[in-house]
Parts: structure tokens; sequence; C-alpha cells
């Protein structure tokens, strides 16, 4: 089967390896695009693990509020770097955690199901996000408050 760009760049974009090593997994697999994006998420998974030793000092902190001014949704989320902390895949997940705990709650929340696509946990978005940008990513402290509750 013939390769072409535009698939190497969906599925760099979905995995974020690199745009060698995406070809190189599609030639192995002859082109097959499920094939690819499974050894390729694989192999990003085992570089999250080990990259969960390292620091964390940089990031932001996420706030949510629902349209009803009723609750409210505060996260933070550290890097290792500012250029990640800045970067469109951090500051979505970001903006997502801090709505999925506005809707879910804040226990647990890494093994909540995300409300956006519960075939994946919270802890799977953050991960996808580690392999994606080649640093470590952890969530910080998580409030919610809802007016009436203490």
């Amino acid at each position: 089967m013939k390769i072409n760009a535009d698939l190497i760049k969906k599925i760099r974009e979905e995995t974020g390896a690199g745009v060698m090593r995406v070809k190189t997994v599609l030639d192995e697999v002859d082109g097959s695009e499920k094939k690819a994006l499974e050894i390729l998420k694989k192999e990003g998974f085992e570089k999250v693990e080990k990259r969960q030793d390292r620091e964390t000092k940089q990031g932001k902190v996420f706030a949510y509020l629902h349209h009803t001014g009723k609750v409210a949704a505060v996260v933070e989320l550290f890097s290792e770097t500012d250029f990640v902390a800045r970067n469109e895949l951090f500051e979505e997940l970001g903006k997502n955690i801090a709505m999925q705990v506005a809707s879910m709650g804040d226990v647990d929340v890494l093994e909540q199901d995300f409300i956006k696509d519960p075939v994946k946990k919270i802890k799977d978005l953050v991960k996808e996000v580690i392999a994606k940008t080649g640093e470590n990513v952890k969530l910080g402290r998580v409030v919610r408050i809802e007016l009436g509750k203490n």
C-alpha cells in the first residue's frame, strides 16, 4: 500500500511520534493505519512511564464556571517547562479537567471517566499529553465549589 503524507500527518498528530518513526511503522505494517496507531500509542505510553519521576515546576491554574454560576472548579496542572505549559494540548487538558471537576466532583479525578468521551479516563488524557509533548505532566490541587455546600 502506498503511504501518503496526509496519513503520516494524521498519525503524527494523534500520537505525537516523529515523522520518520511514523513512516517506518507504516512501512512495517503495510500501511495499516489501525496497526500503526496501536504500535505508536504503545511506544508513547512506555515513554510516559519513564517520565513519571521528572520534576514538574511549571504549569498553570485552570478554572471553569458552570453557566448557572452555581458551580466552579479550579485545578492546578504542572509541566516540566513553561514552553509546554503554553502548549495548546496542555491548555486543552487543563480546561477539560476543570470542566470535568465541575461536573463530576473532585474525588479521584484521574480515575473518572471523561465526560466528553467515557471510553477514556482522565488519567488517559494526561498520559496522551505526556506522550505527545515529551514532558511529564501532573495534576496538582483540585477544588470544586458549589453554591450552598460546605
